[in-house]
């Protein structure tokens, strides 16, 4: 795993190291939730809900919240929510 940082506070050493790929048990909540999500945004590229839905796990996880498939989906899905109804409107022929 690469190290992002490494902090120095005195003798100790603390590394700091990037997330690493889901395990089996949240790669099992992680597909059902990024497919379902996917057919529901058909507007949204699929490595974006991925993400999402990857990001929402860890904050779930960082939070101390355990990180169920039905919050998942649902924070998940305010999030995409939102991306799609920021996005500008089509311009019309002038």
């Amino acid at each position: 795993m690469p190290v992002l940082a490494t902090r120095l506070a005195g003798l100790s050493v603390t590394t700091f190291a990037a997330p690493s790929a889901p395990s089996a048990p949240l790669a099992a909540l992680h597909e059902p939730v990024t497919s379902h999500l996917a057919e529901e945004f058909l507007t949204v590229p699929l490595d974006t809900v991925d993400r999402c839905v990857a990001e929402v796990r860890a904050r779930a996880e960082h939070l101390g919240i355990e990180p169920t498939a039905e919050i998942v989906e649902r924070v998940a899905r305010e999030h995409l929510l939102a991306l799609v109804n920021s996005a500008p409107p089509p311009r019309g022929p002038r």
